[in-house]
């Protein structure tokens, strides 16, 4: 298995080649300057489109923000359950699920850093943030049938998942500014380790 042939970027929020262009120059100038710290002018200027054009497609900056954002959190969670099976035993999809999450998080960084930016920014509105947890239910629901099933520690759901995308984020983040690539042992070590910390 090599992780770094999965790549899912389906960042559009309808099909409109400058809305794209925007999507994209946003995110790359939160990653350089912070979510806080980006202009409206700044991301017309990296998209390559006139100030005025911008505001024909976003009326502010917190209306772009909120659809980026709610455009990458469907794409990460259309990309999570990628080829679950809710047949196959717990284990078997539960790391089906781990590795997707995985593979996209260090496919997508820009993504996954603009997301963490948004959750502790006064940016997101309560509709988004309403409409993201509905997106995320599935993984809710894949916890739920762990602790039913025996297969998982009886704990509150919610901290099994911090627990899992905490392991998950911190082997990304360190791997992605150290620049060091994430081998297939590294991977199935790391799963290894998050499944001992939250199976019963």
């Amino acid at each position: 298995m090599n992780i770094y042939s999965f790549k899912f970027v389906p960042l559009k929020l309808r099909d409109d080649k400058k809305i794209q262009q925007v999507f994209e120059a946003a995110l790359t100038l939160v990653k350089q300057k912070g979510l806080a710290g980006i202009t409206m002018s700044e991301i017309a200027k990296e998209a390559g489109l006139a100030t005025g054009t911008l505001y024909i497609y976003f009326d502010n900056k917190e209306k772009l923000i909120n659809q980026l954002f709610a455009a990458c959190r469907e794409a990460s969670a259309q990309c999570y359950f990628k080829n679950y099976d809710a047949a196959a035993p717990f284990k078997q999809g539960f790391r089906t699920v781990w590795m997707n999450i995985l593979r996209f998080r260090v496919k997508n960084f820009e993504e996954v850093v603009f997301m963490d930016q948004c959750y502790h920014s006064p940016f997101i509105n309560d509709c988004t943030m309403k409409l993201t947890k509905q997106m995320i239910q599935p993984l809710f629901k894949l916890i739920e049938r762990g602790k039913e099933e025996g297969a998982l520690k009886e704990i509150e759901t919610f901290s099994l998942l911090t627990f899992m995308f905490g392991c998950i984020h911190e082997a990304v983040k360190n791997a992605h500014y150290s620049r060091k690539n994430l081998k297939e042992k590294d991977v199935e070590s790391l799963f290894a380790m998050c499944w001992d910390g939250m199976k019963r």
